[in-house]
């Protein structure tokens, strides 16, 4: 088990599959780890395994896990329907991550998930997605630049919630960047933070035991704001503290 004044913490990596003038790697955006650190855990980047007792084995040995952004889910692998703008995750990814979800479920281990890996948690909770925001809400405000720059918009937090508590209420600032969002909220999960034209911005576990909160943004990002930080504070402290716990009662 980590040491007990800086958590070991997952971070689980993207994989992008060999090309016909590439190998294939996986690579994590330095945002996540630098933020980590800055918050006082010790990162641990994990390669997409895909196989249930490897993934046992790694997680036997964290004290929380960041579930990072990516492409989209593909629609197909669960039989749904797909839109054209969908750009799909390498399979070998997506496979690894709904295992390591479910185990992160099972386990409680405190969870911050962000872009991607809130939507990933929603589904993984039998919640569902708009795939393409444009078109399944076309009154929504913009939630990307289209040219691909910086985009921010305001976000509503939920009273009552942990993350009221994190951010101190009211309404903050975020960096946007997605054209999907949670339709439905999956079993356990409350919405916690919604933008003005009522899309999703935040989700989070109804067991006030578990920390474990989902997050549109990008508080990893270099366009986060100040206040982003106090997230990635809170979640490393609960970290740190599952970790106590599990060690007393060992």
């Amino acid at each position: 088990m980590a040491h007990p004044t800086r958590p070991f913490i997952g971070i689980n990596a993207d994989f992008t599959a060999a090309g016909k003038n590439t190998i294939a790697h996986a690579r994590v955006p330095a945002g996540y780890f630098d933020a980590i650190l800055g918050a006082g855990g010790m990162p641990v980047i994990m390669p997409p395994i895909a196989k249930d007792c490897d993934l046992d084995t790694f997680l036997d040995r964290l004290d929380g896990f960041v579930l990072t952004g990516g492409l989209d889910m593909d629609p197909r692998r669960s039989l749904q329907p797909t839109h054209s703008l969908i750009q799909p995750m390498a399979e070998r990814r997506e496979e690894n991550d709904k295992l390591l979800i479910r185990q992160l479920i099972q386990r409680r281990m405190p969870l911050l998930a962000i872009g991607l890996g809130m939507q990933q948690l929603n589904t993984a909770c039998g919640g569902s997605l708009f795939l393409h925001l444009p078109e399944d809400m076309p009154r929504a405000m913009p939630h990307r630049d289209s040219s691909g720059g910086p985009h921010r918009h305001a976000v509503l937090l939920e009273p009552k919630t942990r993350m009221e508590e994190i951010y101190g209420g009211g309404e903050i600032r975020v960096n946007s960047g997605h054209h999907q969002a949670v339709r439905q909220v999956g079993k356990s999960l409350r919405v916690a933070a919604t933008a003005p034209d009522g899309v999703i911005e935040a989700i989070e576990t109804t067991d006030l035991d578990w920390f474990c909160i989902g997050v549109q943004w990008h508080p990893e990002s270099e366009t986060a704001s100040a206040l982003d930080m106090q997230l990635f504070e809170c979640f490393v402290q609960a970290c740190a503290c599952q970790a106590q716990q599990l060690e007393l009662a060992a």
